[in-house]
């Protein structure tokens, strides 16, 4: 599944089935997530997704895990999501 399929609104899970939080948006690279039962968000990296199954988003990470991952900074380049360049075939000189 891309990063652009995912929705916000959906669960995240570590692979400990427990609940890590919500699906807030989605960037290219990383999913802004609510916690669950805490304030504040995390900017939780593709790098750390298992698998997408039935609009939850698991972790291949323990919730334990991941809560001390340290995202809670945003990330340092701009993670809008891709683009593709448009096809430059009928431009003109």
């Amino acid at each position: 599944m891309r990063m652009a399929e995912l929705k916000a609104g959906w669960a995240i899970l570590g692979n400990d089935g427990r609940r890590f939080g919500t699906v807030q948006c989605v960037g290219q690279n990383y999913i802004l997530a609510s916690r669950a039962g805490l304030r504040g968000h995390l900017y939780v990296p593709a790098s750390h997704i298992a698998n997408v199954e039935h609009e939850v988003v698991y972790l291949n990470l323990t919730k334990r895990e991941a809560e001390e991952m340290g995202w809670e900074q945003p990330p340092r380049d701009q993670d809008a999501p891709e683009t593709s360049p448009e096809t430059d075939l009928h431009r003109h000189i």
